[in-house]
Parts: structure tokens; C-alpha cells; sequence
């Protein structure tokens, strides 16, 4: 039996509508790759530079952090509106663009291809690290009975402001916790890396042969240079000594305190809490024994 035309086209299954992501695709991918730089890339670099100050010494990197923490009120401003939030819907999109391509390694196993896969795993990686980091140092939220009830009972909010160096070696001590950032920090540095070259690629700053392989180079460098200043955060609160930090950090503080800059009722809760301060003291008391048995401190 022959079928009119007529009927075939009306017996044919209805075209599906486009996604959202579908018909926004073009402006969604150039803000994800625009956020995956400004802020967030931007972001990494200063917060890299300024935890690697502590190389240099406890009072630098608590210099460091008291002009951050100078914002006050604008703090949690600046937190979410160039930092969280953006991270969030680099994330989000990051997802929606991976659940739409399959790496293809096994099939065509060339560099580029391979950087395609590594880019995608390292995202992943890097935001369940971000989202790892934020609860271990800073509990996530402020709130006082989430802070004593939930955070810091599950090993989180370790980090306190104004006891910066002491309160971060005391975060980084054990082997499994600085492996972890190493891992997490890795991956956050390739992600950026290469993730300039991709938003070239999206942009159009580079497509000729020649000016990828230039932009690869750059890159490279880049990465490089950044995984250097990375390791040089992870490997400050390892060299740090938490009793020399502590009495740094309180000379800073009295300063200011008599200065007029902090008022001691208001900046009490961006100090260690006394079980913190417990743990300094037996950490310092773990190092001297140490070195009383012939081990050597580390500064």
C-alpha cells in the first residue's frame, strides 16, 4: 500500500525544541570560559601569592590577611559576588558542557585530545577540592552555632584571621591533608592553564596552527611559573613553626589593638578559639620534645 505524502509528513515524530543551553549556547560558553579567567582564575593567583607569602615569614603572611580582612562588612560581599558565585557557574556550565561531548583519547590520542580530557577531569577535581578547602579552613557559613556544631565537630573551619600562620600549620599537620591540597592545588593550576589556551580557542584569539602553538608555549610558561607559587603555599605551613607564628601573630594584634585599628570586642571571633589555642600549645609541645630527642624543628 502506498502511503499519500501527505500523510508520511503528518505521521512524522515532531522536531524537539531546543534547550535552553541550546539556544543560549553561544553566550553561555563565552561567559563560562570569561568566568573560568576573570574572576575566578584571577582570584587563584592572588590567593596562591598571598598564602606563599608565609615563606617569607608568619608577619608577612598576617600582614597579608589583615588587609584582606580590612574590607570588614564588604568582605562577604566581594566573597560571593566575585568568587563564590562565579565559581558556582563556572561549575555548573562545566558540567552541562561535559555532559555533552564524550573524551575521545582511546580514538584519536593526540596531545590536544588528551588536554581535552585532562581539562575536564581537573575541573571536576578542582571543584570538589574548592568546595573541600572552603568547609576545612572557613566551615562554609559565619554563623556561630554552625561553626560549634557542625563545621569545626567535622574537622572544618580551621582557619582563623588573625592567627593566620599558626592556625593554617595546624590545618596542614598529618600526611593525608597536604596530599590532598597537592592533588587539588595540581589541578587547579593545569585547569587554568590550559583552560587560557581553550577560551582563545573560544574567543578567537588564536586559530592559525602557528599562533596555538605560540599560545601553547605561553601557556605552558604560565603554568609552570603558577605551579611554582602553588607549591610554594602548600609548603609554608609545613615549614612553618605553629608556637613562633602564634607569638608573631600576637605582637601584630596587640599593635593594632593599641593603635586603635581593631577593637578587641569585635575582632574576638576572627581569632583562634581556645581549643585551637590548645592545640598550638601541644603542637609546640610535640615539636619540643622532637627536638629535645634530637629531631630538627622546622621554620
Amino acid at each position: 500500500m502506498i502511503v499519500p505524502q501527505r500523510e508520511e509528513a503528518d505521521m512524522a515524530e515532531p522536531t524537539p525544541q531546543p534547550t535552553f543551553f541550546q539556544r543560549h549556547e553561544f553566550l553561555i560558553r563565552r561567559l563560562h570560559s570569561l568566568s573560568g579567567l576573570i574572576p575566578v582564575g584571577a582570584y587563584m593567583c592572588v590567593h596562591l601569592m598571598v598564602n606563599a607569602s608565609l615563606l617569607n615569614s608568619p608577619a608577612s603572611y598576617q600582614k597579608a590577611v589583615y588587609q584582606i580582612h580590612s574590607l570588614g562588612s564588604f568582605l562577604p560581599i566581594v566573597e560571593w559576588g566575585f568568587i563564590f558565585i562565579p565559581i558556582l557557574f563556572h561549575a555548573i556550565f562545566g558540567v552541562v558542557i561535559i555532559a555533552g561531548g564524550l573524551p575521545n583519547t582511546g580514538n584519536y590520542p593526540y596531545k590536544a585530545n588528551i588536554r581535552y580530557t585532562l581539562q575536564r577531569a581537573t575541573g571536576v577535581i578542582a571543584f570538589f577540592f574548592i568546595v573541600y578547602h572552603v568547609f576545612h579552613m572557613h566551615g562554609w557559613f559565619h554563623w556561630d552555632w554552625w561553626l560549634d556544631n557542625v563545621a569545626r565537630p567535622l574537622g572544618g573551619a580551621r582557619f582563623a584571621p588573625y592567627n593566620a600562620a599558626s592556625t593554617l600549620t595546624l590545618a596542614f599537620r598529618g600526611v593525608v591533608i597536604p596530599l590532598v591540597y597537592a592533588i587539588g592545588v595540581t589541578s587547579c593550576v593545569y585547569h587554568l592553564a590550559n583552560g587560557i589556551w581553550t577560551m582563545g580557542i573560544t574567543w578567537g584569539v588564536w586559530t592559525s596552527p602557528a599562533a596555538q602553538r605560540r599560545a601553547t608555549a605561553v601557556c605552558g610558561v604560565f603554568g609552570l611559573l603558577l605551579l611554582a607559587v602553588a607549591f610554594g603555599s602548600w609548603s609554608g605551613p609545613l615549614r612553618t613553626d605553629p608556637e613562633d607564628a602564634r607569638a608573631v601573630e600576637q605582637k601584630m594584634y596587640n599593635a593594632k589593638v593599641a593603635s586603635g585599628e581593631l577593637d578587641p570586642q569585635q575582632a574576638e571571633h576572627k581569632r583562634a578559639s581556645g581549643h585551637l589555642g590548645e592545640e598550638t600549645a601541644a603542637a609546640a609541645t610535640e615539636d619540643s620534645q622532637q627536638s629535645n630527642g634530637g629531631a630538627t624543628k622546622s621554620h
